[in-house]
């Protein structure tokens, strides 16, 4: 048996399947995108009910559409004609999933869901079901062959749904509107949130963590301030408090390499003069971005004024979990 030549032989069997659901794309996905927008516009929610695998791939939608903004609930069959059809109120709108478009529990629940909801959004393998004579729109989600070998588990036309409602989500998140930056408001503990959330004053050094030196400095009363700091770098202001220029511990280095005799020297004449900045109201992403372009460790961070008060070291952002 050729293990890897089966594997391939099952992959390319869902992805020939998955453009063959592309290819049929017709104007009942568009109808089915206006009404569930149609839905979360009048601040009503997506119910989503399905069977066997068809509720797992249903669970995992719920989650998609709730990430992206989209108010969605799971609702469960068997439970639903126990007390739980409390769950759908006037105008909310079903999704229901079955491939075969029979399935019993499903297809008792109809008549109840009908009396309640706007309208039923099929997904199914079977466009002439129970299911989908009883929507009022349908998707067609079927398949020529499984890919198991069988033809009998769920493969081929799992893959199918749940590429389906991944579209419906996708296209949803799009015609929208939805932005990274809403994304990252339901996110907050997440990687992204922390990216697109983060703000540079959230971040950055200062009070005594911030090495400032005035324009007449020497090179050593310069290197102190930075050691007393534990800074890499210090800033230079002018008389007025505005920036002058960046001194860094590489410069430094660099400095004594040509020669030791460098304490006395005027820090404003071996300064980088028009450093690079950033806004303290600027998010952190854009300090990543900027000192990733530039080479560079560390950022001066201004004011409304242009006045400089902190600065933020490579070494920040890592200790922030802000990295790529």
């Amino acid at each position: 048996m050729d293990i890897l030549a089966k594997a391939r032989s099952v992959l390319a069997i869902e992805a020939s399947e998955l453009i063959h659901l592309s290819e049929r794309l017709d104007e009942s996905f568009v109808a089915a995108i206006e009404t569930i927008q149609k839905t979360l516009d009048q601040k009503q929610k997506i119910i989503i009910v399905g069977v066997g695998k068809s509720e797992n791939i249903g669970r995992k939608f719920v989650a998609t559409l709730n990430s992206t903004g989209a108010t969605a609930v799971e609702l469960n069959c068997q439970n639903a004609l126990h007390g739980d059809l409390g769950i759908v109120s006037p105008n909310d709108l079903i999704i229901a999933l079955s491939y075969s478009g029979e399935t019993a529990e499903l297809i008792n629940l109809i008549p109840y869901l009908r009396k309640k909801a706007s309208q039923i959004i099929a997904l199914t393998g079977n466009p002439s079901s129970t299911l989908a004579k009883h929507s009022d729109i349908t998707l067609d989600t079927h398949v020529k062959e499984e890919a198991c070998p069988l033809n009998l588990a769920p493969t081929s036309s799992s893959t199918n749904t749940l590429a389906l409602c991944d579209a419906l989500a996708m296209v949803l998140l799009e015609k929208r509107g939805f932005k990274a930056d809403d994304f990252a408001e339901l996110h907050p503990g997440g990687n992204l949130g922390k990216h697109l959330l983060t703000k540079v004053s959230d971040i950055m050094r200062t009070d005594e963590q911030l090495a400032l030196v005035k324009h007449s400095a020497t090179i050593q009363e310069t290197v102190l301030k930075m050691l007393q700091c534990r800074a890499g770098a210090a800033i230079i202001t002018t008389p007025d408090q505005s920036l002058a220029g960046i001194f860094t511990h590489g410069d430094f280095v660099r400095l004594y390499q040509k020669s030791s005799n460098i304490n006395n020297l005027p820090v404003a004449e071996h300064m980088t003069s028009n450093p690079i900045t950033v806004q303290q109201d600027d998010l952190a992403v854009e300090v990543l971005k900027v000192l990733q372009s530039h080479r560079i460790d560390d950022l001066i961070v201004l004011n409304t004024k242009e006045e400089p008060v902190g600065l933020v070291d490579v070494q920040d952002l890592a200790r922030h979990g802000l990295h790529k």
